[in-house]
């Protein structure tokens, strides 16, 4: 039988698909981005600048890996890149998600417009005012199926995780 699955979970099946697939779900994500904070006017807290950052990284890197063999030893390296890259984004999905869950009266006092941050403030301490988040965070200006916008990315992260750690098990059992 020439499909078996085996021959579908070997590297090799894996060929350019899996990378464009994650450029194709990152191209979408910013895609949505750009329609929610352009057309929809809703500007993005500091978590969701910081969790874009993430969701462009692993774009980034699951393009330079349409530039390697699929049985290049690179391959590895990436998708263990793209796999901390998904993790630390989830967890930054995860703070804003328990930020949305808070009493009104136990939200983090929200910080200047982000905007002026890139106008007033060192890279230093932008850095860790997006990564801290604040009560902008706690809104949730959006919600599809009962999931609001940082749900939405979890899920996306979790996604991404879990295929760069199918495909990293993938090449360690085809050894």
């Amino acid at each position: 039988m020439a499909n078996r699955l085996s021959d579908y979970c070997s590297p090799l099946a894996a060929r350019p698909w899996y990378a464009a697939l994650v450029v194709w779900a990152v191209a979408s994500m910013l895609a949505a981005v750009y329609y929610f904070q352009h057309r929809l006017g809703l500007e993005p807290c500091y978590l969701c600048i910081t969790q874009r950052f993430f969701v462009v990284a692993i774009g980034v890197v699951a393009a330079l890996g349409l530039l390697f063999k699929p049985t290049s030893r690179m391959q590895g390296w990436l998708h263990s890149a793209i796999a901390v890259l998904a993790a630390v984004g989830a967890g930054f999905s995860v703070k804003q998600l328990w930020l949305q869950s808070l009493p009104a009266d136990q939200v983090p006092v929200c910080g200047p417009p982000v905007d002026y941050l890139f106008d007033a403030f060192p890279a230093g301490e932008i850095i860790t005012m997006l990564i801290q988040g604040d009560g902008n965070c706690a809104a949730i200006q959006w919600q599809l199926l009962g999931l609001s916008m940082p749900g939405w990315v979890l899920v996306m992260f979790s996604a991404v995780l879990a295929s760069a750690l199918w495909r990293l098990w993938a090449r360690r059992a085809a050894r």
